[in-house]
């Protein structure tokens, strides 16, 4: 009989961080606005449509490609993923090159949008099975490449499209986006039934908390937990993508800086966005998945209220910057807070349906601040009305830690009467 061999869980981890910080690449899209649009001719807003396609159909095929991620597993999922990130990429070098405005939407929004979610959620259900014991980290550090990519290829395509021209610049990128995830994908696989990390396995002393349940997707939708991380998640993204679109002239206005000044901020948001997804998500196995939440709203309920009207520098940075560390931090600890909740029979599927909140807050937050910032003309009330709605996330992740405390003293009384 042939013994299995198992696979290191490290380089499954730098596997996924490979597929993330390639897909990443769309948080770059802004250093490709110019150059498209002037080859289109048209206005930038114009082209950010490829963006927003691009994003929306993160969400949707994520929510339902799920199953079917779960069901072929991640190095079917992972494959098509690159096919489909990579193609969407190289054909819109062609679109460029053809001028097509509408081949460019088709390819990098629907072809590559495809791409995008299935290669997002095809790694975090994995590694959440690889990692029961540090599920927080493993995540953190998958979702961190996706946070982190710009700063890797931001700098990349601008070279590239300086050295050889636009159209030529999307198709290297395209195969070396292709290349990055299909290799990785070659590695990545569920681990054996039953697998436990050394230290962890019968006998051997260490004991892996239980998840709440283990149950599937449809299931999960007839839960309120389901609801409630979905309404936490909406209004946390919402909020930190209204925030993040605005901050360069929210800093002109309250710090007196410069176009130029506060695009160097936006830089440095970028890398505060990628550390919080380490960061919170590593914590959270200490912390408490739910607890971390908590303490998210709580501190945005105050930064949001407080930070129009703060007139100091160092205070402004810092409140900022820890809001999107948060922003950060919600995407990475939410595979683990899934997996606690609802296990890991259906997980990609159950994060994918999830993720439609990413979908819509996406459009709804930015939209909210432009309309009342420009009905009210006011930096205060637009920043309170978003401090509002982090006061119902925090009630909602305040009824979330009510409702797992009573699940685990459910599950201890059992243990004691059997």
């Amino acid at each position: 009989m042939k013994v299995q061999k198992i696979k290191n869980r490290w380089l499954i981890a730098a596997s996924a961080v490979g597929i993330h910080i390639s897909i990443g690449s769309v948080y770059a899209y802004s250093v490709m606005t110019n150059p498209v649009k002037d080859i289109f001719e048209v206005d930038g807003s114009v082209v950010k449509w490829a963006f927003k396609i691009a994003i929306l159909l993160l969400g949707l095929s994520a929510a339902f490609l799920g199953r079917w991620v779960e069901k072929v597993g991640p190095k079917v999922s992972g494959t098509t993923a690159g096919f489909f990130y990579g193609i969407g990429i190289l054909g819109s070098g062609l679109a460029v090159q053809l001028e097509s405005l509408p081949l460019f939407y088709l390819c990098y929004g629907v072809i590559g949008g495809i791409g995008l979610g299935l290669g997002y959620i095809t790694p975090v259900s994995t590694l959440v099975k690889w990692f029961p014991d540090r599920r927080g980290l493993a995540t953190g550090m998958a979702i961190m490449g996706f946070g982190f990519s710009a700063l890797i290829f931001g700098p990349i395509m601008q070279s590239l499209f300086e050295a050889v021209g636009v159209a030529n610049a999307f198709y290297i990128l395209g195969v070396i986006y292709m290349v990055i995830i299909l290799a990785s994908a070659r590695y990545i696989e569920r681990p054996p039934v039953g697998y436990m990390p050394e230290g962890f396995k019968s006998g051997e002393g260490k004991v892996i908390k239980a998840d709440m349940a283990n149950i599937d997707a449809n299931e999960a939708l007839k839960t309120r937990r389901f609801y409630y991380i979905w309404i936490m998640m909406f209004i946390n993204i919402a909020c930190g993508i209204a925030i993040i679109s605005a901050a360069s002239p929210m800093m002109q206005e309250k710090l007196n800086y410069s176009p130029m000044e506060a695009a160097a901020i936006v830089g440095l948001i970028g890398v505060f966005n990628g550390l919080g997804r380490i960061l919170w998500a590593s914590l959270s196995d200490y912390l408490g998945r739910a607890n971390t939440y908590i303490v998210f709203f709580a501190f945005q309920i105050l930064a949001f209220y407080f930070l129009p009207k703060t007139s100091v520098e160092l205070t402004f940075l810092v409140v900022l910057f820890t809001v999107i560390t948060m922003y950060g931090g919600g995407f990475s600890t939410l595979p683990a807070f899934l997996g606690d909740l609802f296990g890991t029979k259906q997980l990609g599927a159950i994060h994918g349906m999830v993720l439609t909140a990413w979908a819509l807050a996406g459009i709804i937050g930015p939209t909210i601040y432009d309309v009342i910032k420009s009905a009210t003309g006011s930096l205060d009330i637009t920043l309170a009305v978003f401090s509002g709605l982090f006061v119902i996330a925090f009630i909602v992740s305040l009824l979330m830690k009510q409702l797992i405390v009573k699940a685990e003293y459910k599950k201890k009384k059992e243990l004691a009467l059997a």
